[in-house]
C-alpha cells in the first residue's frame, strides 16, 4: 500500500471548538453549501503528519453553524484532539466538473501570464466575492510596475481567457499596470 500524499486529498472544511462535554465539534465548512461537507466521505484528518479515517456519526445544524459528532469520540477531551484539524477527502470523491470548469484547488500554482506575454505571478490563494470569484496573484518579487500581488476577478471570456491545466498556466486579459 503506499502512502497518501497531500496532492490525494481536498480540504473541504476545518474541525473548530468542542461543543459540549458529550464529544461533539463545531465545523468550518468550506462548501458552496456549508451543509455539503456531509455530502463527500470518507473524511480523512490529518494527524501527526499523516491522513487517519474518521467517521461521523451523527450532525446537525446549530445557531448559525454545524456540529458534528463521530464515532468513538464521547467526551470533551477526546474531541479537543481534533481542534483545528482539516477535514478532507480523497481527489476522486469530487464529482468531475463539465469541460471548462475548474475546482479552486486545479488553479492553485498555474502561473498567471497577460494576452501580452507578461508574467504577472502565480495564483496562491481564491476570494469568494459574491458577484465572482477573485484570483490571488503573487509575483516572485515586486515587478516593473511596483506590484507583488494583484486580485484579479475570475471572469471566464472577459478577463479569464484560457486555462491550460497540463502547461499549470492561465491566459488573462489583465493590465499589469493594475
Amino acid at each position: 500500500m503506499s502512502l497518501l500524499s497531500e496532492k490525494d486529498f481536498v480540504v473541504l472544511g476545518k474541525f473548530g471548538a468542542v461543543y459540549g462535554i458529550n464529544g461533539w465539534l463545531k465545523i468550518n465548512s468550506y462548501t458552496d453549501i456549508p451543509e455539503g461537507i456531509f455530502d463527500y466521505t470518507p473524511w480523512q484528518v490529518k494527524f501527526q503528519g499523516s491522513w487517519q479515517p474518521v467517521q461521523i456519526s451523527s450532525w446537525k445544524r446549530h445557531s448559525n453553524g454545524l456540529i458534528t459528532k463521530l464515532t468513538d469520540v464521547n467526551d470533551r477531551d477526546q474531541a479537543q484532539l481534533y481542534v483545528n484539524a482539516d477535514i478532507a477527502v480523497p481527489v476522486n470523491a469530487l464529482p468531475a466538473l463539465a469541460d471548462g470548469d475548474y475546482y479552486w484547488k486545479d488553479l492553485m500554482g498555474l502561473t498567471v501570464m497577460n494576452v501580452q506575454g507578461y508574467n504577472l505571478g502565480e495564483v496562491t490563494d481564491l476570494m469568494e466575492t459574491g458577484s465572482n470569484d477573485v484570483l490571488v496573484v503573487k509575483a516572485n518579487r515586486t515587478d516593473a510596475f511596483g506590484k507583488s500581488e494583484r486580485l484579479i476577478p475570475y471572469l471566464n471570456d472577459t478577463v479569464v481567457k484560457q486555462v491550460d491545466l497540463t502547461a499549470k498556466q492561465m491566459l488573462v486579459d489583465w493590465d499589469p499596470a493594475f
